[in-house]
């Protein structure tokens, strides 16, 4: 459920994606991102996320080893009851884009960029140890394919990738009506094949503070003595579900109708979207 700059291999995903009313920031959604990576290079590595906004590293929430079983948490509370288009409005323009910017989070060097073409000659400014083989035409497919979107590139060194935390990222609602995943696929860090059918087994978890009370799972981070600043950004409740079967490659999406009405069934697999929504 990612693109990798090489040949990788990731299991156990969990993905979490919600509306959230901070009571600072106002109206925003939370993407939650988990796996388990084994590096099949024999160079550094990375992943690529896309995701709808314009961020800084401001953006990203530091969870560390005292969170790192959030995701895990809202796993283990759907099972007992887990089962088996276009995105709307998408809300503003598109501001010119800002400089690349690289930082540490967790175990990753963060590559982020609003024109993934600018990636290739920032890479210099990640540590040799983790600095993975790029191929150009990735980023050119990702500028034509993705406007609008910040692309993260998490950088890892071989020796650490099996210490991940889950990332948590915030930002602005971006579309009206819709809460998107992203998830397209590709694992040998080529330019993702749109037209393939790949195999999934990902856990998609919802979350919105405006559910109905009979709607959803609710959480309680039993024993976690999760930060009071960090909580703010986390879900009330959730639904979710394991998905298992092969799916058409794309973007995760469901309407905020759905979420609210607790229907999972009409989650889509949405295809790139070239244009401002």
């Amino acid at each position: 459920m990612c693109i990798s700059m090489a040949p990788a291999e990731f299991t156990a995903t969990i993905l979490y994606a919600g509306r959230k009313n901070h009571p600072v920031l106002g109206p925003i959604e939370v993407l939650g991102y988990q796996n388990k990576a084994v590096n099949l290079a024999r160079t550094p590595n990375a992943m690529v996320l896309h995701i709808p906004a314009n961020l800084t590293q401001d953006n990203f929430l530091w969870v560390g080893e005292k969170h790192r079983g959030i995701l895990d948490e809202m796993v283990r509370v759907l099972q007992p009851v887990a089962a088996g288009g276009g995105y709307g409005s998408q809300q503003g323009g598109a501001p010119a884009a800002a400089p690349v910017q690289v930082f540490d989070h967790d175990i990753y060097t963060i590559v982020l960029a609003e024109d993934p073409t600018q990636i290739p000659a920032a890479l210099s400014r990640v540590p040799p140890n983790k600095r993975p083989p790029l191929d150009p035409a990735l980023f050119e497919f990702y500028a034509k394919m993705y406007p609008y979107h910040s692309i993260v590139l998490c950088c890892f060194d071989n020796a650490e990738a099996y210490r991940a935390n889950p990332l948590l990222i915030w930002y602005p609602p971006p579309y009206s009506d819709w809460i998107v995943m992203p998830s397209l696929d590709a694992h040998t860090g080529g330019v993702p094949d749109l037209t393939a059918t790949v195999a999934t087994d990902h856990w998609l978890i919802f979350g919105a503070d405006d559910a109905p009370e009979e709607v959803g799972m609710p959480l309680r981070y039993w024993g976690m003595d999760i930060d009071p600043a960090l909580r703010a950004f986390l879900p009330e409740k959730i639904i979710g579900m394991k998905h298992t079967w092969p799916a058409p490659n794309g973007d995760f999406a469901l309407s905020i109708p759905d979420l609210l009405g607790d229907q999972l069934a009409n989650l889509q697999r949405l295809q790139p979207v070239t244009r401002s929504l």
